[in-house]
């Protein structure tokens, strides 16, 4: 099974890759023209999507995702 991710949070430009298994998050452009493009400019006019993704929450911060803290 596949352990990358690509991600946004809302309020940020850009795309990012977090590869699970090596535990790195970088940047990501992707490439003008490719639907991950295409997709990712979606993200401008509100739409979230979602695939293979069971969980997702933004927190203020590492510590306070360890902690189990959530606020919905």
């Amino acid at each position: 099974m596949s352990a990358v991710v690509v991600i946004s949070i809302t309020g940020e430009d850009g795309l990012w890759v977090a590869d699970l298994d090596a535990g790195t998050v970088i940047p990501l452009n992707p490439p003008e023209r490719s639907k991950l493009k295409e997709v990712a400019d979606l993200r401008k006019t509100g739409t979230s999507i979602s695939k293979g993704v069971n969980l997702a929450v933004v927190v203020k911060s590492a510590k306070e995702a360890a902690s189990g803290h959530y606020e919905g």
